[in-house]
């Protein structure tokens, strides 16, 4: 019997992405406590930027973008944010979109597959994700909920599963 095996990567949907940093823009544009305050999103390929003209303004428009992530299902350890900075009259808040397994992360994954997981399971690191496998697709499934449940600091998502 061939082994099975799946991925374990970090990607970010894109339209996803743009669609609640939209989101978050109408909502600022509406809400009241945002008017006459200069607030502002907006994307632009890997990052995304915060505009206001006080910082508790910039990490009150962040809040918003933050909650958005999370109604549409993406995760926030995949937006690294800065603290707020002036820039001339104004506050921003540059944030970057995260995405891949970074090669520390992929060898704390793996030593923990080595470690914690069913003695069956192999790992390997391939570029920016990690192929897992195994003869038990039981056993591939408990490696799932063993990394579901790490401490990382990025999203992970288990794909190709076969």
């Amino acid at each position: 019997m061939a082994d099975s095996s799946f991925d374990v990567v970090s990607k970010i949907d894109g339209m996803e992405v743009e669609n609640a940093v939209n989101q978050a823009r109408k909502e600022i544009e509406q809400r009241y406590d945002f008017k006459g305050v200069g607030a502002d999103v907006t994307l632009s390929g890997e990052a995304i930027l915060i505009k206001a003209n006080t910082e508790e303004r910039a990490n009150a428009v962040l809040d918003v973008l933050q909650s958005k992530f999370i109604k549409r299902g993406l995760s926030l350890k995949s937006l690294e944010t800065g603290d707020p900075f002036a820039s001339g009259k104004e506050y921003r808040i540059e944030s970057k979109l995260k995405e891949g397994i970074d090669q520390p992360t992929a060898k704390q994954l793996n030593k923990l597959i080595r470690d914690e997981a069913p003695k069956t399971v192999k790992s390997q690191i391939q570029g920016d994700e990690l192929r897992v496998s195994s003869k038990s697709r039981d056993d591939l499934q408990d490696t799932i909920t063993l990394l579901k449940g790490a401490d990382v600091d990025v999203a992970l998502q288990f794909v190709n599963f076969r």
